[in-house]
């Protein structure tokens, strides 16, 4: 462990230089992060790697999920099983779970990350728009909790995680009317297990990133396509005066799925510097 350097002055001011890392106990534990080819999902499996977890990494498209394991696996010593699968398919997130448990004998830690959007006013939407994101934003990572459930159970507890996004917890403007009802139904059902589960030693909780920009991501593509009104976007939206980054996303991720977070579950913490307007 390296050591603490501490430089303390007067009571009221003080700096403190702390060259050490946490060890949030994570070494050995078993974790399944879906949508984790790019972006959110893939920092948050590179993070829970450097902590030592083994991995299950999965996302529809096999070429890049491939890569990603790579570049894992040449980054920290720790086995990497990637699934390529499309877990909108009714079977296929129980599926994932059971590869898991086939490779590893049990699950203790699950990220509900994979997920989408399609925008368009409430009055144009179909049933088929709202049944395909409800399906991916939702539907899906209920299947796969359930799924893991029982395995947690079995293994004293553990901890599942939604990634949802601060317009599950206040209005995303026009056009999002789906993208803001699923968000909010991850919150609610997390509230819901936690409450049920807290007794079997497994924690449930949300994460509610804000405007995280990362290659190939939404935001990075209208950076690079309007920079001048991204400019303006960042001035009038963002106190920090940047866009967040993915790997600031999974440091917390990391936090809320380690025992260090042993006292938290339910909740939903916004990820967003400062960005969210609501008070609860």
């Amino acid at each position: 462990m390296v050591p603490v350097t501490r430089a303390v002055g007067s009571q009221d001011c003080y700096t403190l230089k702390l060259n050490i890392r946490m060890d949030l106990g994570l070494k050995g534990k078993v974790a399944v992060v879906t949508g984790a080819s790019r972006g959110l999902g893939k920092a948050i499996a590179t993070q829970l790697a450097a902590e030592g977890c083994r991995l299950v990494i999965c996302a529809r498209g096999e070429e890049v999920l491939s890569s990603a394991r790579e570049e894992i696996t040449q980054l920290y010593d720790v086995p990497v099983l990637a699934q390529a699968t499309d877990l909108t398919v009714p079977g296929q997130p129980q599926e994932l779970i059971e590869a898991a448990v086939s490779e590893y004998g049990t699950v203790q830690l699950l990220v509900n990350n994979a997920g989408g959007n399609r925008r368009g006013k409430f009055a144009d939407l179909s049933d088929q728009d709202w049944e395909d994101i409800l399906t991916l934003n939702l539907k899906m990572h209920l299947r796969a909790s359930r799924a893991a459930i029982p395995h947690m159970r079995n293994s004293g507890g553990g901890a599942i995680l939604f990634v949802g996004s601060i317009f599950g917890r206040e209005a995303g403007g026009p056009g999002l009317s789906i993208y803001n009802t699923t968000k909010s139904a991850l919150m609610s059902a997390a509230k819901i297990m936690a409450l049920e589960l807290a007794s079997d030693g497994v924690r449930v909780n949300t994460l509610a990133p804000g405007s995280i920009r990362f290659p190939g991501g939404s935001w990075d593509k209208r950076v690079k396509s309007d920079p001048e009104g991204m400019k303006t976007f960042i001035a009038e939206n963002l106190p920090i005066g940047r866009f967040g980054t993915a790997e600031e996303i999974a440091d917390v991720a990391a936090f809320l799925l380690s025992d260090r977070a042993s006292l938290i579950t339910g909740a939903c913490l916004n990820v967003d510097g400062g960005q969210s307007r609501s008070l609860i």
